[in-house]
Order: structure tokens, then sequence, then C-alpha cells
């Protein structure tokens, strides 16, 4: 405890004599001119085969110093990202042409990896001061943009291959007067705090743009091997003929070579990131919030019919008449009245209800402080996997909420706190086990293909030190807090013996499972968006939008719920638990059956089995975690309309 206190005493010292700190974005460096800059190298990516590897796993051209990792955080390692040191080097405002290097010759295993990540589509993602790299081409007049490069290309109606080794980069610089200007903004690695001595340094030149033009180029290798690293080139006008390109074959070797230009810029620090985070289909994401909005209207229509014309009116007229008439009127109810001895009937399963309705809230909680956190801006895309890192962190620490609120729900159902243990261990184990048994699936898969998306094995220790250490005791503290919360009284007895529910025309489930399109169609478009960032490598910025369309999610799931389980309690069915349950939560379904529509006809690029196992995988997370939250959701909400209908209610 003394050790708490002495860190917090040192963290407000800090605070007190720096000037403030810095927050959303990332931190400007500003460079002199001929300032050394070197540029870092992500893993290889692929749409066609979403297995991401090692730069360095090809023969490229590789550090003086030799290949040095970048401290990656949680998120990073998690996404496969492997950001290693690179050769090449760029001097602030100094236009050059250099030489990085020849490979010895290609021999028989180097040329099949070449071919393979060239006909595979693999891109090399490199970073410059934070920046990826951007590749702008024409195709029927439009400017289009990706990040990366290829590693090379195949003509059409051609078996050969052939190597980007020559590249065109352009720096776009934005000279910079920083004396007495304070700057807001965050560290790549998280929070950083600036004392005011270090804003009068602040001025010089800022990168705010880096573009590339990927080259092949055929060099004499006899004249390239008598030069040295960054010795000076001839500059090469791009494209080339086939006649003057590096062909990939045995016994090549293949010379590297890149020119820099530095191009002034009116582009300020702030807006690097605009040309990244361009918000294309800006008016499908409003039409997507239309939508929603009047789905929502639709029910919340039904429900205010349900509340003030059926509900109100019933219990008004009830409520008017002695106690002679309502024991005549208790003989001639109908509808939701008469199961008002049974609608608190302990349901099936109360032990799987209650984890269930813990991990939800877990993920549901989770969900929300990320995107609205996202949203305004605390979450740069500029710090790789903080979204991912921030997501398990805060999944960790609200164990403590899901195990209350578990324990509490158990409680309510048995009347006792007795088993609360084997409940809260549960809930901090059933999410993360399913995940943790897909991932390791997945995980085999990808160590078979020698991709650096495979979780490294120190990984997995630390993630389940992380689970065992954090979650698992804040599960458990928050169970024994519900063992100590007052639990929620029935406004009703249950009677002894258990009601026979009517015969019906048609199986109740097919209801539950219909309603779940209703929510899916306030998410389906965003959900088109989300796709796309994870499984086509497109920067998804949009959480504004992605805030509001959670908003209405949980509106309509809420309302779906109370709808559904007010006509199953009319036609005297009241197993409405778990009915409420997947009645939100069957969005899922439609969710999982939307990926496996969107692998088929918007991932054609996708190849192979591996890839198709991996991303059926993960799949299966997302969908796994969206029933969850969302049937909590509706849970939650109808067990409180229950209660209140019946609250209402005065019979003995």
């Amino acid at each position: 405890m003394p050790g708490v206190c002495w860190v917090f005493l040192l963290v407000l010292l800090f605070a007190h004599i720096c000037d403030g700190f810095y927050l959303p974005g990332s931190y400007m460096h500003t460079y002199s001119t001929k300032d050394t800059i070197f540029a870092k190298v992500n893993s290889l990516t692929s749409i066609e085969t979403e297995l991401p590897f090692s730069y360095y796993s090809l023969p490229y051209c590789k550090p003086l110093g030799g290949v040095k990792k970048s401290a990656e955080n949680l998120g990073e390692l998690l996404m496969g990202d492997q950001i290693d040191n690179s050769p090449y080097r760029f001097r602030m405002n100094v236009n050059e042409s250099l030489y990085l290097c020849t490979t010895s010759p290609l021999n028989e295993h180097e040329v099949k990896l070449l071919k393979q990540r060239t006909r595979d589509l693999y891109q090399v993602n490199m970073i410059l001061d934070n920046l990826p790299v951007m590749r702008i081409a024409k195709q029927n007049g439009v400017n289009i943009q990706w990040t990366g490069f290829p590693v090379g290309y195949s003509p059409p109606n051609s078996n050969d291959d052939y190597i980007i080794n020559h590249l065109k980069f352009k720096v776009l610089v934005h000279e910079y007067e920083g004396s007495g200007v304070e700057i807001i903004g965050t560290g790549e690695d998280g929070m950083a705090v600036f004392p005011k001595a270090d804003k009068k340094k602040a001025s010089g030149f800022e990168i705010v743009g880096f573009e590339v033009v990927p080259c092949s180029v055929k060099y004499d290798p006899k004249a390239m091997t008598k030069l040295h690293m960054y010795d000076k080139v001839s500059s090469v006008n791009c494209p080339l003929g086939l006649d003057k390109s590096q062909i990939i074959r045995e016994r090549e070797r293949i010379s590297f070579t890149y020119e820099v230009e530095f191009v002034k810029s009116d582009i300020r620090w702030p807006s690097r990131w605009d040309a990244y985070l361009k918000m294309e289909g800006a008016r499908v994401h409003w039409f997507s919030i239309l939508n929603s909005l009047m789905v929502i209207t639709f029910l919340a229509g039904i429900v205010f019919v349900i509340f003030l014309r059926t509900v109100r009116r019933d219990l008004t007229r009830y409520e008017e008449l002695d106690k002679e008439a309502q024991a005549q009127m208790n003989e001639e109810l109908s509808g939701w009245k008469l199961v008002v001895g049974d609608v608190f009937r302990e349901p099936d399963c109360p032990k799987l209800l209650c984890v269930m309705i813990g991990d939800g809230v877990q993920i549901m909680g989770m969900a929300a402080v990320t995107i609205v956190f996202a949203a305004f801006g605390f979450m740069s895309p500029a710090s790789r996997g903080m979204l991912l890192t921030g997501m398990i962190i805060l999944y960790l620490f609200l164990g403590i909420v899901a195990g209350y609120v578990s324990v509490r729900l158990w409680r309510t159902l048995k009347g006792t706190s007795e088993g609360w243990r084997s409940v809260s261990w549960s809930v901090a184990c059933f999410f993360p086990g399913i995940v943790f048994v897909i991932l390791t699936v997945l995980n085999f898969i990808l160590w078979g293909s020698k991709s650096t998306g495979a979780i490294p094995i120190s990984l997995y220790f630390v993630l389940l030190s992380l689970w065992f250490c954090i979650s698992v005791p804040l599960t458990l503290i928050g169970g024994f807090i519900g063992t100590r919360a007052e639990a929620i009284q029935y406004p009703v007895r249950t009677n002894q013996i258990p009601r026979e529910i009517p015969a019906r025309k048609y199986p109740s489930w097919l209801l539950v499972l219909g309603a779940g399109t209703l929510p899916f169609g306030t998410l389906f478009i965003e959900l088109f968006f989300i796709l796309s960032s994870i499984w086509l490598g497109r920067f998804y910025y949009v959480f504004g939008f992605l805030l509001i369309v959670l908003l209405l999610l949980i509106i309509v799931c809420a309302e779906v719920s109370v709808v559904l389980t007010y006509m199953h309690l009319c036609v005297e069915d009241w197993r409405w638990w778990w009915k409420a349950f997947f009645a939100s939560g069957s969005v899922s379904l439609y969710v999982f059956l939307y990926s496996i529509n969107y692998l088929v006809f918007d991932l054609q690029s996708l190849s192979g089995p591996v890839s198709a196992i991996l991303y059926l995988g993960y799949s299966m997370i997302m969908a796994i975690a969206i029933m969850l939250s969302t049937g909590t959701i509706g849970f939650i909400t109808s067990f409180y309309f229950v209660h209140y209908l019946f609250s209402s209610v005065k019979i003995d």
C-alpha cells in the first residue's frame, strides 16, 4: 500500500512540473534539414490468405546493425503485427537516389516463396514517422489508394513473376514554427507528457504524408555489387517494360534501390491521417441509421399500445373493482393474468442463464466504453493495436460487474446465496474458455503455416496470467458483493404446481428466431464496413456512426424482447426467461450467416481452406459475443417489464 501511495505522489509531482499531457492523436516529431529518419516495416499481409508473414521471411536487404524488433503492445501481437527496423534511410529535405544491396543468387526455396507471395497478392507495409506508406493508382480515371505496395506482380497471360525492387518515395512535409505554441496530441506508445522547455525546440519540419510508386528494374549484378549501401545511383522512370523488369527465377541476383523526394505541403500535422480515414459512403451510414430509426419507431408504437392501451387499461379497470368483484374476475381472467402464479417460476438451467447474463453484461460494457472512447477520439489509428488492448483491459476489469450481476440474479432465482462461488467461477471461465478453445485451434493452424499471426506461447501465458490474476479475482469479488446485495423480490407468489401451457399451432422458437431479424436490420450495413476493415485491410474510423448504431441496437433489442415476452404471456406461456434472452440474442445467428455471405460474395479472393477456417473461427467468436451481449439487453429489459406488469396485480 505505501508503494502505491508513493507512485501516486510521483505522478502528481510529475503532472505539476509539466505543462500538460497529450490526448488523442500522436506525438508530433519535428525534424531539421538533413536529420536522419529510418522507415520501419510491418508484417507482409494479403487479403487472399489473411495469413501475415514476417517482412524478412523474404530475401530483402537487412539493416547494417541487424534486424531489431520494435516494442509491441498486446493488441499488435494479437493482430499478428511484427514491426522491425529497415535499411530504408531518409534525410529530411534531401532528395536522393540510393543503392541498398544485391542478394546472393536465388535458390529454389527463395524463388518458390517469392512467386507464392507474389501470386497471393502480398503487400509490404512500411511505416515512416508512424504513417503507413500509401500507394495511389488510377483506375478508369479515378484515384484509388492502398496502404502498402505489392511484393511483385504477375503479368496477364504469363507464367513469369517480377519482383518490386525499386521504390520511388514521396514524403510530404510541412514547415512548422513552434516557439511558444502548445501542441495537444498523444504519444505513439501511450500517454506522453511534455515540459514547457520543449516548446521552443518544436520548430522545423513535420512529416504529413508518405507515398510510394513501386517499380521493377533489371540491374547488372556485376556493376551493382561494386557499390556499398547508400551509394548514389541514377534515378529510374517507372513503369518499365517487361524486358527491363527484374524476373523471379533461380540463380538471379536482385539489386534493391530506392529514391526519395521531399515535397512541401499545406497539410497540417493534425490532418495528416485524413487521407487514410476518408469516410466513403457517408450517405450509406445515414441510410442505415434512418432505417434503424424507422424500425425503432414501429416497435415503440407496439410497446406504447401494449403499455397504455392494454396493460394500463386492464390494470385500471381491475383496481377499480371491489374485493368480491376482483375474486369473481380472477375466475374469468384470460391472457397474461392467468400465469400470475407461474410467471416467476424458476427457468430451466438457471445457472447457465445467470452465467450468460453475467458475461453479456461484461461484453456489452466493454463494447460500449470502447466505442464511446473511440468516438471521442481517444483511440487514434496512429496507435496500432490500442483498440484491441483497450478492449481486453476493459473486459478484465469489468469482471467485477459480471460477478455482481450473475450472483444477484442467482439469489433472485434461488432465494439463497448458496452456490455463488460456482456461479462466479463459471462466469469467469465461460466466454474466455470458448474464446481460448477457438483461438488455440486457429493457432495450431497458424503455427503450421509459420505465420506471424500465430500467438506466441509467451503471450498465451501473459493472457492466462492477466485472466487469472485480474479477471477471476474481480469476478469473485463482484460475486461476493452480489451476495450482500438485496435480492430482487418477486411481486407475486409462485404456485407449487406448474400451470399447463396450452398447445400452439406453431412452435414458439420460430417467433424467437424471427425476432432477431429486427436488431439485425439496424446492424447489417455497419457490419459490412466493420468486416471490410478487418478482412480487407481498410481503416475503420467512423466510430461516431458506430456509437449511434450501438444505441439504436440496444433500443431495438429491448423493444423486441418486451414485445415477444408479452406475446408469450398473452398465450399463457410462462416460460419466458430463455425466450426473452434469445429473442434479441438470435441476431447473432443472422450476423454469422451474413459473415458466411460476406465470405462467399465479398471475399472471393480469399484462397484455401486455411484462410476460410480462420475467417469462420473469428466470425464464430464475434457471433457468440453478440449473442451474449444482445441477449442480456433483451433479458434484463423483459425481466423489469414482467416485474412491473405483475407488481400492479393484487392477486392472493
